[in-house]
């Protein structure tokens, strides 16, 4: 395997023009780079340690050989970015810590993280069996001090798998039951990070499962203490923490199956540095958390009721995400999915459903129909318990998808609708001063415009008079 890998790691046109440029300098490659060209992935992320030259020298050197981008990182222990003119390939550079490779590499997190590969002699120095973890499909650390002195690392173990689909071993899932306090530590920025990055992952869901298992899930998002005390009812065969893992899952499948045009979208990054994909997996977990708050049981009948849960799972979202650092756009965008995630199944069950209803509901929700159709899907097909029938399920899963190819039919021809009054001149009409009142009533008039009531800016004004009386 490993001539294998040396040619695959020999033929990359970054890693070709470093090593020419390197010469007579011992420069390794290391970590993920070695990781990713053992699992014949894409890489354009490399991080190289440089044994004998001035970390900071070397890298302005090979900055102007590769007209890239210098950026310090942090001097006081010399590690520096190169940013390549693509703006897709960056190259980290850095000294041995102490000026010990060994010790360098002993300090890292997994042991597939530890391997290096020399330049200079074209060989690997692997001192921890990171190439038997990569041939038998595992994650393991070097050593449980590593976690405690990063304790990041303990939600990257689970990052690792969300990535790789690799088992995590069984005495290290010991260990992190021991420590996973320990993950309300970092800055939250970092913990947002892996996080994401762990839903941008095409095995989620068994990293989610382990996550759960191992005490972290609820150290990172508390919420979900509640969720889990939520059982099966006659509507849900899972309980609801099982319900909101399974909905992940059916997300996962759906984009699997769909055509090129939603794939494309869903692999749009569009706020927040990651997927739209990864964002809808994680609206779609998080989508019935407001359950536990309003859950009431009928004594009558002993049905499970969880009226207006989508809405207060929406406003408590916002909250959640913004203690861990989340932008404005991803908070929007996830209380929007949790918000709506209903809505789609109300459209279609709208008797004598028109064009005219699709194009309002369209409208409503652009620019995300795709995502909050496929999340209501998701969500369908998560919901198995005694009173739904596979009559039920089907009707609702086709009629959702002639939504979505109606969209998918249409989209390119639809316009924005027209702006009719600006909140200036609503004011100037009215009277009223910039207030709560005044966004009602543009809340109000953009939805008649949904409706197709108001077409005209005389319409607008003269809708804007009345209701301000």
């Amino acid at each position: 395997m490993n001539s294998t890998i040396i040619n695959r790691i020999l033929e990359d046109d970054l890693v070709k023009k470093i090593k020419n440029f390197a010469k007579d300098t011992r420069v390794l490659l290391v970590g993920g780079v070695i990781r990713d060209f053992c699992l014949g992935k894409n890489n354009f992320d490399k991080d190289i340690i440089v044994v004998d030259k001035d970390a900071k020298i070397f890298s302005q050197e090979l900055a102007r050989k590769l007209d890239a981008i210098f950026i310090p990182l942090d001097e006081v222990n010399k590690i520096y970015r190169l940013v390549l003119n693509d703006k897709v390939n960056f190259i980290d550079i850095t000294n041995p810590i102490e000026n010990d490779l060994e010790k360098d590499l002993a300090r890292r997190d997994l042991r597939m993280n530890a391997i290096a590969f020399d330049l200079k002699d074209s060989k690997f120095i692997d001192l921890f069996e990171g190439f038997r973890d990569l041939e038998n499909s595992k994650i393991n650390i070097i050593s449980e001090q590593n976690l405690i002195d990063d304790s990041l690392r303990l939600l990257r173990i689970f990052r690792f798998q969300a990535t790789t689909g690799f088992e995590i071993d069984e005495n290290l899932k010991k260990i992190v039951k021991k420590h996973y306090k320990l993950i309300n530590n970092p800055a939250r920025e970092r913990v947002q990070y892996e996080l994401m990055k762990l839903f941008d992952g095409e095995y989620t869901v068994k990293a989610l499962q382990n996550l759960d298992e191992c005490g972290l899930l609820c150290e990172i998002l508390p919420i979900f203490n509640d969720v889990k005390k939520v059982p099966t009812n006659t509507h849900h065969h899972l309980p609801l923490i099982g319900h909101s893992i399974e909905t992940v899952r059916q997300i996962e499948n759906f984009y699997k199956i769909s055509n090129k045009d939603v794939k494309n979208h869903l692999d749009t990054v569009d706020f927040g540095g990651f997927r739209r994909l990864a964002h809808l997996k994680l609206a779609g977990f998080m989508h019935d958390i407001g359950k536990y708050s309003c859950w009431t049981i009928e004594e009558d009948t002993g049905r499970h009721r969880f009226i207006k849960h989508e809405y207060i799972g929406a406003e408590m979202c916002p909250n959640i995400l913004r203690k861990l650092k989340f932008s404005k756009k991803q908070i929007e965008y996830i209380s929007d999915m949790v918000k709506y995630h209903i809505y789609p199944s109300h459209v279609i069950a709208t008797e004598g459903l028109s064009d005219k209803v699709k194009l309002r509901y369209i409208r409503k929700m652009s620019p995300n129909v795709i995502d909050n159709i496929i999340l209501a899907m998701s969500d369908r097909l998560s919901a198995r318990g005694e009173a739904v029938t596979d009559e039920m399920v089907k009707n609702n899963i086709s009629s959702l998808q002639e939504l979505l190819g109606y969209y998918l039919k249409i989209k390119d021809t639809l316009k924005p609708l027209p702006k009719l009054l600006s909140g200036e001149e609503i004011m100037q009409i009215t009277g009223l001063k910039p207030s709560s009142e005044l966004g009602k009533l543009i809340d109000m008039l953009h939805e008649e415009q949904f409706n197709g009531n108001i077409n005209t800016k005389d319409e607008a004004i003269e809708f804007v008079k009345i209701k301000s009386i």
